[in-house]
């Protein structure tokens, strides 16, 4: 049984003094119900997560304790925690429980409230020895440093496209309504602006941020009872890493190398969805800093290893181009509440789809789109949507 998507709704990503990131996560699913026409007690079972809503700002210690700002039906809510890839995972979750047969109307929901700075992480929580968080290595701005250096150099690119990357994002964010950085910055400034970690400038990494996204969901067959805009989810992945991928967190090199958990998610979620990746014709891609767009590019089949260069420089990423990527900002814009941040992704993909984007539309009314997050320390999730 396939699944649509037949409601969307967001929480603007920013910063909400006083708003805790329960009632975020409730503000959003109401307005995907009211999207979608249903109401909460309609609703046959939920998924959801927040990485940190019961330590910073928050109300409960599970995802589900938003059911005492819907109300008590009784449903079955899942609570979801995979990295950066909460989301997605919650909605490959939502499309077993449909496809399955154990429930026909869904809520996916994903809400998160973070403190200002870079993500801190406890090495012990991922069986790491202290020395690696000692040497900053459990500091993301830092590893990513190194893993884009690195591919750089093995690919021959310029370094000097990743402020091209961040300014094409800075000037999608302009033109979005629910943007939390919404100013136009140049390569200029952003290639100039303070290095944190090189070749990553200030402006080239996102911040974690506060905000919630939800979907309602629902058989396929039953879509058009409440909506005429459906987006039907056409492929839903998730994979962990390989014994030789290099991400996040990863303690050492190994001399056998393996592609990176984003690469079978791509292409498993692609076969699932009986198309490639030359028919996508919008994209959002895990942007946590500007090097992770222009790996991702080639990990999703979108080009070769090495041909980003020419692709971002020939505008083929950009709102008009062949393959547009992060219409509404991205990370760098929105920034990363990190339950949310998968279903801000879908909910983008959803408008453009609809053809509601506004400044940001892509040309022609896409019919298919796609999105893939990645989180530590190595699972990826992707889906493929399609009207």
């Amino acid at each position: 049984m396939d699944m649509a998507i037949v409601g969307i709704g967001l929480y603007p990503f920013g910063r909400h003094a006083g708003v805790s990131a329960v009632a975020m996560g409730a503000e959003a699913t109401r307005k995907a119900l009211r999207d979608a026409g249903v109401t909460w007690a309609d609703i046959q079972f939920a998924y959801g997560g927040s990485y940190g809503a019961n330590t910073v700002g928050g109300e409960g210690t599970t995802a589900d304790s938003m059911v005492r700002w819907m109300g008590l039906t009784g449903l079955p809510f899942v609570n979801v925690a995979n990295g950066c890839a909460t989301a997605g995972s919650a909605v490959a979750m939502a499309h077993h429980t449909i496809g399955s047969g154990h429930g026909d109307l869904g809520v996916v929901v994903g809400f998160d409230k973070h403190p200002r700075g870079a993500f801190g992480v406890d090495p012990a929580l991922f069986d790491l020895e202290p020395w690696y968080g000692a040497s900053g290595l459990m500091l993301t701005t830092q590893f990513f440093a190194m893993k884009i250096n690195r591919y750089l150099h093995d690919h021959g690119i310029d370094p000097a496209v990743l402020a091209t990357v961040a300014a094409k994002s800075y000037r999608n964010g302009a033109l979005t309504p629910t943007a939390w950085r919404r100013e136009p910055f140049s390569e200029e400034e952003i290639a100039a602006a303070p290095m944190l970690n090189h070749p990553l400038t200030k402006y080239m990494f996102c911040s974690p941020s506060e905000g919630a996204a939800a979907l309602v969901v629902c058989r396929a067959d039953r879509a058009r009872q409440y909506t005429d805009t459906p987006v039907y989810v056409s492929g839903v992945t998730v994979r962990t890493r390989e014994f030789g991928s290099f991400e996040v967190f990863s303690p050492a090199l190994p001399e056998r190398r393996a592609p990176a958990p984003t690469v079978a998610a791509a292409a498993a979620c692609f076969e699932m969805a009986g198309i490639g990746p030359q028919d996508v014709r919008v994209a959002q891609l895990q942007d946590s800093e500007a090097g992770a767009e222009l790996i991702h590019l080639a990990e999703n089949g979108f080009c070769a290893d090495g041909e980003q260069e020419k692709l971002i420089r020939d505008g083929d990423t950009a709102i008009g181009g062949r393959i547009p990527v992060n219409t509404d900002g991205g990370l760098l814009c929105n920034g990363e509440p990190i339950g949310a941040s998968g279903l801000r992704q879908i909910h983008e993909i959803c408008v453009q789809l609809r053809g509601q984007a506004g400044a940001r539309q892509v040309p022609g009314t896409p019919t298919v789109g796609y999105t893939q997050v990645y989180g530590a320390p190595g699972v990826s999730a992707c889906t493929v949507l399609s009207t």
